[in-house]
């Protein structure tokens, strides 16, 4: 039995169960030491994350958004003619994982001299405001019950 309270037990999270378990998920499957990466600011709106990955080819690095989540992978294939002495250098493979805010955008990567490079942009936008009309129900009417639509 989980007997933790987490910050979206509260009532002011109402139906963000799945950023909970998205959260939960990731700091389970990441090791946060590797590959290292900087988070800059690029003027006003712009950021740019750089991941080190010496050793990797652009060929063997894929980069995907889903749902606000911007992922990194790469994978290294080991040099099968060369013959180690020692082997203090690991091929291995990762998975980065960044969420994204509402209103970022990915611009596009580049890879130079072992650094990769994603471009970020936050869309400005004002915001809207929308009104929420109150009905009256019919006296002795049931509530109807709220369906999800499917996706």
């Amino acid at each position: 039995m989980d007997d933790r309270v987490s910050l979206f037990s509260s009532p002011l999270f109402l139906g963000f169960d799945h950023f909970e378990r998205l959260m939960d998920s990731l700091s389970k499957a990441q090791d946060d030491s590797y590959p290292p990466y900087n988070i800059e600011q690029i003027g006003e709106q712009g950021f740019r994350i750089t991941l080190a990955l010496a050793g990797f080819k652009k060929e063997s690095i894929r980069i995907s958004v889903e749902n606000n989540q911007l992922t990194i992978r790469g994978k290294q294939e080991p040099d099968s003619k060369a013959v180690y002495i020692y082997r203090g250098i690991a091929a291995r493979q990762f998975i980065r994982t960044f969420i994204l805010a509402d209103g970022v955008e990915v611009r596009g990567a580049d890879f130079d001299n072992g650094l990769l490079h994603i471009n970020l942009i936050r869309m400005t936008n004002p915001g809207s405001v929308r009104i929420i009309e109150i009905d009256t129900p019919a006296r002795g009417k049931v509530p109807q019950r709220i369906e999800e639509s499917p996706r």
